[in-house]
Order: structure tokens, then C-alpha cells, then sequence
């Protein structure tokens, strides 16, 4: 098949490259504009936009969609489908009606839970036991048009949204091209969605500072949920006043103890909560990299009794 695809972060990658490897010709690449990135704040493509550019695709990157040279140019493609993988901008109608076939999201949940910006994410802050990955054929609405194909996928206790992002991605790129042959046969019309509606809003910089009065299930959830980007935070005491201290990994522990919340318990890195005890396992100090509990303790200059902020 023809296909234009849509897409931006790493996520992406995977999809479009195993388009390419099942044989089906990308006539052109979307991704969002390059952004500054690193201390000389030199533009930088997108994940997308790089990979698509090192197999010779051609590659736009429009301000918006929603423009109407942006849409001129879409319209101009001869194409049998589009294909959108975490976009970032919102297509309009006379985008979606213009490939033949029409255009297809995949997308990182099992709608229609956890809609919007941060599916990985939001499965994990809430305690999920599982997630998927589904291809949907795009209508007007945020993700609510009818699924083509699902892949289930369990959260373990050892996931992050890093993890799990890694094996969404792995699913859904299996997805398409099975999905597409479906599409290409006319025998995709579609399952309507059901089940209770709720939203993953974009993760807000204030929502990643730790509170050590909520529960250590709900800080474990919440910790898991936000590792590695932008990561749960707390402020650790030094001598050049607090300093911010990222938790990368957690577990929660069978210990017990009537301390404050915050406060160091025991050995290791273990920590009282509203309900429960903590054991971060992974932290990594403001400018530092990242470090196991051990070495952090090490040169931490903690004591039991001690009490994060």
C-alpha cells in the first residue's frame, strides 16, 4: 500500500520502521518541527523525523495541520491510507477524508481508557494490571473511532514507563501490519468502543513532587509511573540547602513502622509513608546521574530517623 505516516517520538520509530520492512512504500513522512535541544540549543529533529530521513523519505514538518497550505499539501498525495502514531497535533476532517482507505491511529491504551496525551503513564500512576495497544480508525473526536486490532499487555510491579513503553511499542508495530492487511481486504470496518471513558492529561510539573503521606502502594504506582521522564521528586537537606532528589525505581516493603511519612527507617533506602513503607531503589541527585540506593547512601550523609521533604 501507499502510505503517508504521522508521527514524532520514539514510540513511533518502531512503527514506521516495520511498515517499511513489510514491504509497504511511505510516499512521505509528518513529524512535529525540530526543537532546540542540548547547552547549544541547536534544533534537533524529531525521533521520527531522523529515522524517516536515514532511509530517504521524505519528511514534512508543518507549525500546524491545521493550516491550509498543510492541508494542501496532504491532499496532494496519492496515498491509500495514512497511518498516526503519537502525533501531537490534532488532524482535521479534510485530512482524515483525503487517503483512500482512510487514516489509522495507534494508539497506547485499550480504549476507551486512558484517551489523550499520557496513556503509559496514567495505566501506571492508577494501579493498571494491564494495558494494550490499539489500531483505530480516526475519527474528529480524541481517540474514539471504532478499533481495527487490539494487543493486551500486563503492568508488573517492575515496570516503568519506560518499560512499558518499550513493549507497547514492540506490540503495536506488530499490530499494523496485520491490521492493514484487514483494511486492504475491506474487512475492517471496526468495533465501536465501550466501557467506562477516562483521560490521561499531559503530566504536569507539579503533579511529580512526592507527598509521603499518600500511601506506599499509590507512591510505588506514582514513582513506576513517572520514571524516567520527568520523574517523582523530592527535596533531600544538604549543607548548600535542599536539593532535588529524582526516584527513578521502587518497590513497596513488607516493613512496619509507626514514624512520621518521610522519614528513613531501617536499613537501605526504605522510607515511612501515610500508609506502609517504601524501599526506593533507583534515585538520582540534582545534577548527578543516576545511582542504586547503596551508592546514594553512601555518600548521602543519611541517618535513620533522617525525614525527606
Amino acid at each position: 500500500m501507499k502510505l503517508a505516516f504521522i508521527g514524532t517520538p520514539e514510540f513511533a520509530v518502531k512503527a514506521l520502521a516495520e511498515l517499511v520492512a513489510s514491504g509497504h512504500e511511505i510516499v512521505c513522512v509528518y513529524s512535529q518541527p525540530p526543537k532546540p535541544k542540548g547547552r547549544g540549543q541547536q534544533l534537533s529533529p524529531s525521533p521520527v523525523h531522523a529515522f524517516a530521513e536515514s532511509l530517504g523519505i521524505e519528511v514534512r514538518t508543518p507549525a500546524s495541520m491545521k493550516s491550509a497550505d498543510a492541508i494542501s499539501d496532504f491532499q496532494a498525495l496519492d496515498i491509500d491510507a495514512c497511518i498516526v502514531v503519537a502525533y501531537g497535533q490534532i488532524l482535521k476532517k479534510a485530512v482524515l477524508d483525503h487517503p483512500r482507505l482512510g487514516c489509522f491511529n495507534l494508539h497506547a491504551s485499550l480504549l476507551p481508557r486512558w484517551r489523550g496525551a499520557a496513556p503509559i503513564q496514567r495505566a501506571i500512576m492508577a494501579g493498571d494490571a494491564y494495558t494494550g495497544v490499539q489500531v483505530m480508525r480516526m475519527s474528529e473526536g480524541l481517540d474514539e473511532g471504532p478499533i481495527i486490532l487490539s494487543g493486551r499487555v500486563e503492568i508488573t510491579p517492575d515496570d516503568t514507563a519506560q518499560t512499558l513503553h518499550d513493549k507497547l511499542a514492540h506490540t503495536g508495530a506488530a499490530l499494523l501490519p496485520v491490521a492493514l492487511a484487514a483494511i486492504e481486504r475491506g474487512g475492517a470496518a471496526g468495533t465501536e468502543q465501550s466501557g467506562e471513558v477516562t483521560y490521561a492529561a499531559k503530566i504536569t510539573p507539579a503533579e511529580a513532587r512526592i507527598d509521603w503521606n499518600r500511601p506506599a502502594r499509590d507512591l510505588d504506582f506514582h514513582i513506576r509511573g513517572l520514571s524516567p521522564f520527568p520523574g517523582a521528586w523530592c527535596e533531600l537537606e544538604t549543607l548548600k540547602g535542599p536539593q532535588r532528589l529524582k526516584v527513578l525505581m521502587s518497590r513497596r516493603s513488607d516493613m512496619t513502622t509507626d514514624q512520621p511519612a518521610g522519614t528513613l527507617i531501617g536499613s537501605g533506602l526504605n522510607i515511612a509513608t501515610g500508609n506502609g513503607v517504601i524501599e526506593l531503589l533507583r534515585v538520582q541527585r540534582e545534577g548527578k546521574g543516576a545511582q542504586d540506593a547503596l551508592s546514594f547512601l553512601n555518600g548521602a550523609g543519611l541517618n535513620v530517623g533522617d525525614r525527606l521533604n
